[in-house]
């Protein structure tokens, strides 16, 4: 059974740290297997990533092979279903029209001192995208990495995904070759995140490795983070739902399983104000349960992790929202919008009980790749931001450098930094001259 908890309880609080603070994930020490394994594959290159793909993934390969042909992707792609195929160009038009919007813009002025300044934006070279593989594997995952990424203006951009006995999903293909992904890789493990972060003599280097993985992959990008950049280290998924009476309580159950069906560690909080609804909610949950597909894995996470809150008032709701800072946030309240201004930390908010968090995972448009255990209080999704960076921009007139230089070289002899000093002190006294 989940968790039931009243805050209106003497134990709420300590209940409440307890749910919090609970480790929802297995994460075994891999990091010393992880090292050695970037550090085979930066000694060895193309052999080291061929032997560990033969043996973690029972397929052998060759530095020919370590890539699918264009006419693999074509025959594999050939195989997915018109319904399949328009689903998921509907996905890829959405998140593209979206993610084109985040696009900042470069800015240039002159001060009044005649100063000029700005900045402006460009993409990172070459991007990675790392992408679980199998047969279980997600195309809506590579749309929600790639796409951001090709919208950003990246002008390389290489998936790996596993395909562990030989096995992929044909979507997946789709996905990238949708996406605009120029190389699609046949490797996984720590393997392909040390092949995209140093190169091979067949893998070319990136500049930015995102996307979800297992222990090893997550071990592997904390491992070449400064060599090259990551967009987060994720764990296991989370919703929050925020309901009144006045909802369905099977819809509201649905949602939480939603998230719950995806691991066995994720997490499923439901908060109300209505006693009798959340016993409704729960009641729901455990009929659904009876006739899921996953009902195995999403039985455990909501046995285990999931909770079911009763709260004074919405508002009341709301704060607990902001300490769990959810990874996805349903408000199916009245007034979706008056308490979306009052929960600041979340990853992702869906408004109003038509708007489930299945259609942020697909084809709503905002990202699904999310801060997770808490970090939305400091961290966003993946967007285009990710792909690009800023470069600040300066030129001084000699009327700016005669205004302003002086206080640099005093600031500079304050700090004992003589050579800076002098570098602008030499061209004042030119100008002074």
């Amino acid at each position: 059974m989940p968790a039931f908890l009243d805050t209106g309880s003497p134990e709420f609080e300590a209940s409440f740290q307890a749910l919090m603070t609970a480790k929802r994930e297995d994460s075994p020490d891999v990091d010393a297997v992880v090292a050695q394994i970037i550090e085979d594959v930066r000694n060895r290159g193309d052999q080291a990533v061929i032997e560990f793909t033969a043996k973690f993934d029972r397929l052998e390969l060759t530095p020919e092979t370590l890539a699918f042909s264009a006419d693999e992707i074509s025959s594999a792609t050939n195989l997915v279903s018109d319904d399949d195929y328009n689903a998921l160009e509907m996905a890829a038009e959405r998140i593209r029209d979206y993610h084109s919007k985040q696009m900042p813009e470069d800015q240039q002025w002159t001060d009044s001192n005649g100063a000029t300044l700005g900045w402006r934006w460009s993409a990172v070279s070459a991007a990675g995208l790392y992408v679980p593989g199998g047969l279980a594997s997600y195309p809506s995952s590579v749309l929600m990495n790639a796409i951001p990424a090709k919208v950003a203006g990246v002008q390389k951009l290489a998936i790996t995904v596993p395909t562990p006995d030989g096995q992929v999903n044909p979507m997946v293909l789709l996905a990238a070759k949708l996406a605009g992904v120029d190389t699609i890789y046949r490797i996984g493990g720590a393997q392909a995140i040390a092949a995209l972060a140093y190169g091979t003599e067949t893998v070319a280097p990136v500049d930015k490795i995102t996307g979800p993985g297992n222990a090893f992959v997550a071990a592997a990008k904390r491992r070449v983070f400064g060599k090259v950049g990551i967009d987060m280290i994720a764990g296991p998924s989370e919703i929050l739902v925020i309901a009144d009476k006045d909802n369905d309580p099977d819809w509201i159950a649905l949602d939480l399983l939603s998230q719950a069906e995806h691991d066995e560690s994720a997490q499923s909080i439901l908060i109300t104000d209505n006693a009798d609804f959340a016993r409704a909610v729960a009641q729901a949950v455990e009929r659904r349960l009876e006739t899921l597909e996953r009902r195995t894995i999403a039985g455990a996470s909501w046995r285990d992790f999931g909770a079911v809150i009763v709260a004074r008032d919405l508002d009341e709701a709301a704060n607990l929202s902001n300490r769990i800072a959810p990874e996805h946030l349903e408000l199916c309240v009245s007034d979706p919008n008056t308490l979306s201004a009052k929960t600041i930390h979340a990853g992702a908010i869906f408004l109003g009980q038509y708007t489930p968090e299945a259609i942020g995972d697909y084809v709503g448009g905002p990202n699904h790749v999310l801060p997770t255990a808490r970090s939305a209080r400091f961290s966003s999704g993946l967007s285009v931001m990710d792909f690009l960076k800023r470069t600040t921009l300066s030129q001084m007139t000699p009327e700016a450098l005669r205004a302003i230089g002086p206080a640099a070289a005093q600031l500079a002899r304050s700090e004992s930094l003589e050579a800076h000093g002098l570098s602008v002190q030499a061209r004042l006294d030119r100008l002074n001259g």
